[in-house]
């Protein structure tokens, strides 16, 4: 079975430090003003010296690397696509055109146009750190280990043993574009309602409906092509045999 990169997060365990945001943000080197990830906060924040009437509840995030990522989709170079061998999301920045097609494509609001380098930008997992063996700066830096990262698929896996125990209890966020998001929740991390919907742009839509025309139009336009080369190879080979009949 191939690999199912995901993030399962024990709302319980955070306490809204954003040592993970910050960790992200000097790792993969974002721009000033723009993150990768966040902590969305829900209830009452406890306040120094009064005691809240209500618990605060912390909701961790990013990109969800979804099992049915409209990103993908809305990508006119295939720049963004779903990796076959880990399941995650991924960005090819050779490929990208900067052309913002898949930021409001993502209903979670996950996707952005990086200032400085021009191109589409998201929350990856690590892929430098995970090559030396390392976890994703926001788990590593985790003082509560609210984040387990890794192949939910692998039984084996720390993060697979704690999706497959509490698989009846996890909870996504819902959105109106249902995305099928491979980021779990154990606990209660608050709203899990506050996704949007899907936008891809029309001249998408109406390029992939026309898809299999096109290339209908293309097969037969080549099939063209070869029937006139295969009349002129013919026509020059009736020459030739004129002209030694004629000799």
């Amino acid at each position: 079975m191939a690999q199912q990169l995901a993030m399962v997060i024990d709302a319980a365990k955070c306490i809204d430090c954003k040592a993970c945001v910050a960790a992200c943000k000097v790792a993969n080197h974002v721009p000033e003003g723009q993150w990768r990830n966040w902590i969305k906060t829900a209830g009452e924040a406890p306040a120094a010296g009064v005691r809240p009437r209500s618990k605060a509840r912390f909701q961790p995030g990013a990109c969800m690397h979804c099992e049915n990522p409209t990103c993908v989709s809305a990508c006119p170079t295939g720049a963004t696509f779903k990796d076959a061998e880990t399941g995650a999301v991924v960005i090819d920045e050779t490929l990208c055109i900067g052309c913002g097609n898949c930021i409001p494509a993502c209903p979670y609001g996950a996707r952005f146009r990086n200032a400085e380098k021009r191109k589409a930008d998201k929350c990856n997992y690590c892929p430098e750190r995970r090559a030396q063996g390392l976890l994703p700066a926001c788990v590593d830096t985790c003082p509560t280990k609210a984040r387990v990262f890794g192949d939910i698929n692998d039984p084996n896996s720390e993060a697979g043993l704690l999706y497959r125990k509490n698989k009846e209890r996890l909870t996504r966020v819902a959105a109106k574009t249902d995305t099928k998001p491979n980021m779990f929740y154990l606990g209660d991390p608050g709203p899990g309602d506050w996704g949007g919907e899907a936008v891809v742009p029309a001249s998408m839509v109406a390029m992939q409906q026309s898809a299999p025309l096109i290339k209908g139009i293309v097969g037969l336009s080549g099939l063209g092509v070869l029937a006139m080369l295969g009349r002129q190879l013919f026509a020059g080979s009736d020459d030739s045999h004129k002209e030694d009949s004629d000799a």
